[in-house]
């Protein structure tokens, strides 16, 4: 009842500010916020739904193999293309969270039938992975449902990765490592427009931002940790060479907001941050973390705050432990980085503070 209230107070001072022209719906405005809010407290529910659907696709891919279902490359592919559909067509359908089990399991079944029957065919793997982006391309824009636009992000993000892997084109994560950073930032910073854009768009917003956020992640792992692949990826600092000048633009935003208007002091905060991401440039990982830390600050999204700051201490160890150096020089790196952070912190606080006292 006080959420009502306070989002009737809310409707009543922006219709005062904007003049006697201002209409709006009061009652679907009321069912679109009381739908939002189950949605974000189901989140984790959510991701156990996608957990509980991988297991039970799991499960039925064994029974399938037991009822001797693969022997038939034809009647995987069709068997595919109709659990396909069927997800497809109960996330249409059906919006209960209830359902999303089992049609995210459909959904799954579906595609690894179609892969394993197309693969026995003979079909090449690079058109094949092709075949499986367009699919988890079209299937959110036919039904955006959460966790079925959620788990097509990922399965498109694992299929560019494997192209660029299996056609051992390994430096092209570069290039796609600074695509990915480059529209996470657009995305989060456009999140108004894209949000009212349309009923379509603000659907898949979340399940997108979410996506594009783990996909991001499971790049910068290529990259975080050294002698992943046995032929290597060379130009390691290549990739900072997009997600250190983006951190430092959106850096200059978030002072923006926090109304840090002297010149001394932002470009003082420019330089040292300038100076502490300098030592990552041969781990973008770390730089790519801390980008979707400032991103998920600037629009309060909490689950990629955890997400980004999990990844940013793994990037981190991960990058002390690479060092190619003495355990004394390592524990010297690691001391004079800290002590740098803390002055960072400590000069940031003051200076934040005396502004939120004029």
């Amino acid at each position: 009842m006080d959420k009502e209230l306070n989002l009737q107070e809310k409707l009543e001072i922006i219709s005062n500010s904007e003049g006697a022209g201002f209409a709006y719906d009061i009652v679907g405005i009321e069912k679109e916020y009381l739908k939002s809010n189950v949605d974000k407290s189901s989140l984790p529910i959510k991701m156990l739904s996608i957990v509980g659907g991988f297991m039970s696709t799991m499960a039925f891919l064994g029974f399938l193999l037991i009822a001797g279902l693969y022997e038939s490359e034809i009647g995987m592919v069709i068997f595919g293309f109709l659990f396909i559909s069927v997800a497809i067509l109960l996330n249409k359908k059906i919006d209960k969270l209830i359902v999303d089990t089992l049609s995210i399991s459909a959904y799954l079944i579906g595609l690894c039938l179609m892969t394993f029957g197309l693969a026995q065919l003979e079909v090449d793997e690079n058109v094949l992975s092709l075949l499986l982006i367009v699919i988890s391309l079209c299937s959110p824009l036919i039904a955006p449902n959460y966790i079925l636009s959620f788990s097509s992000v990922l399965i498109i993000n694992g299929n560019i990765l494997f192209l660029i892997v299996n056609n051992h084109f390994y430096n092209l994560i570069h290039i796609y490592i600074s695509i990915i950073a480059t529209g996470l930032s657009l995305f989060f910073l456009n999140e108004a427009k894209l949000i009212t854009a349309g009923k379509l768009f603000s659907k898949l917003y979340n399940p997108v931002r979410i996506g594009l956020v783990f996909s991001l992640i499971s790049s910068l792992i290529f990259v975080g940790k050294r002698g992943l692949l046995d032929d290597g990826i060379y130009y390691i600092w290549a990739s900072s060479i997009i997600t250190i000048p983006v951190t430092i633009y959106i850096i200059s935003i978030v002072l923006t907001l926090l109304h840090v208007t002297d010149n001394k002091t932002k470009i003082l905060i420019y330089v040292c941050t300038f100076l502490v991401l300098l030592p990552t440039a041969l781990s973008p990982a770390i730089s790519g973390a801390l980008l979707i830390i400032l991103l998920s600050f600037l629009v309060n999204f909490k689950a990629g705050s955890a997400i980004g700051i999990i990844s940013f201490v793994y990037f981190i160890s991960q990058y002390y432990y690479d060092l190619n150096f003495t355990l004394l020089t390592k524990s010297i790196v690691l001391f004079l980085s800290g002590i740098l952070f803390l002055l960072f912190f400590v000069f940031t606080h003051k200076k934040l503070g005396a502004n939120e006292k004029i």
